[in-house]
């Protein structure tokens, strides 16, 4: 199988990864016993670790979560009420949009350009008295373009908003740096391209900021309160903690910063180029985002003229074993401001471990469907 569908979740991943996830470990925080210790001290390595990644000074500012979503929800559904008024992205998926009209505040979209990029200037003609919140993705899961975070950042830094970035598509690929790009909150997926496994992600909640959690319970701390602990990471961190999965994202960091940023994004240019320059030279192919494989991640996104991308994306597993994904991608609101709310689109996402040779039979495989 060539696997095309990283943007959904990585399929290949380091053999560390997977010999991490076999290990035992006994509970973290819960006791003063060896095995408790041992998963104690690999969650707070790996806070440590993912957080240096990320620019944050105090890794108890970095609270695990389960996925990119639940940190969503906890950034949205913790801070924002119903009088509030949000801005985001017209780029974003339904793990913000949801959660934000589920909270019944009031927001605005910013608008992106046709190749589904939104600058700082447009997210501050929507600014209003009572903004809270911006929002905005890092890269888009659909189109793969970039947007510049650290001017919006800037923005909302210079009208005092808080500003919350969804870097599920970037962590691992792009330098991120809270500090230096104005960022207050900062959702990651642990699964995708910081290679952990499949249940891990994160949330940077800047120091000073407090909010509502999504759930009360045991902590291991301050156990003698019927009330929740207002210190992080505990305040966000009820229950047991998915110690085998934190201890594989762990490995997944660590060979990121092996390998090195800088490194994983310059692969990650060439192959995406070479697959863009492919299925540009295929006739009836409608190519989706910026031209510029330096201004957009891995993910590469078409549509056949006249077939459905669903069934596409499914003809490309079946007869050919690539496996990718068709249709919307969570992501209404992205399609909709990119014009295919109706036909989706087949959505081909690379990573590191990805060759040239899979490139190639892939941009074959699209030739031979849309020429049939």
């Amino acid at each position: 199988m060539i696997y095309l569908d990283n943007a959904a979740t990585t399929f290949h991943k380091p053999k560390e990864v997977f010999a991490a996830l076999s290990k035992s470990y006994g509970n973290p925080g819960r006791g003063g016993n060896t095995a408790s210790i041992n998963a104690s001290k690999v969650i707070y390595q790996c806070r440590e670790e993912i957080s240096s990644l990320f620019g944050v000074s105090k890794p108890q500012n970095f609270v695990f979560t389960s996925n990119t979503t639940e940190a969503l929800n906890l950034a949205i559904k913790g801070l924002i009420k119903k009088d509030d008024h949000v801005i985001v992205s017209g780029m974003e998926h339904n793990s913000v949009i949801r959660p934000i009209v589920a909270t019944g505040a009031n927001y605005s979209i910013a608008q992106p350009s046709k190749e589904g990029r939104v600058t700082a200037d447009e997210f501050e003609k929507h600014i209003k008295s009572n903004t809270k919140l911006i929002i905005a993705t890092h890269g888009s899961n659909i189109t793969g373009t970039i947007n510049p975070i650290r001017e919006i950042g800037q923005l909302a830094k210079r009208h005092n908003i808080l500003f919350l970035v969804d870097c599920a598509q970037t962590a691992g690929v792009l330098p991120i740096n809270v500090e230096d790009d104005n960022i207050d909150l900062l959702a990651v997926a642990g699964h995708k391209l910081l290679y952990g496994p499949q249940g891990t992600g994160g949330l940077y909640i800047k120091e000073g900021i407090t909010l509502t959690p999504l759930k009360e319970g045991g902590t291991g701390s301050v156990s003698e309160s019927l009330f929740q602990p207002n210190f992080p990471p505990d305040r966000y961190e009820s229950g047991t903690l998915n110690t085998n999965g934190i201890a594989g994202l762990l490995k997944g960091v660590e060979y990121i910063k092996k390998l090195g940023i800088a490194n994983i994004r310059q692969r990650e240019i060439l192959l995406t180029e070479r697959l863009m320059q492919g299925l540009s030279s295929v006739d009836n192919i409608t190519l989706y985002g910026t031209q510029s494989p330096l201004d957009r991640t891995g993910i590469v996104s078409f549509n056949v003229f006249d077939k459905d991308s669903v069934t596409v994306a499914t003809e490309l597993d079946s007869k050919y074993h690539i496996a990718c994904r068709g249709g919307l991608h969570c992501s209404p609101l992205a399609h909709e401001s990119m014009g295919t709310l109706k036909s989706g689109m087949v959505r081909l996402s690379l990573c590191h471990f990805t060759t040239e040779s899979e490139i190639d039979q892939a941009i074959w495989a699209v030739r031979t469907i849309a020429t049939q």
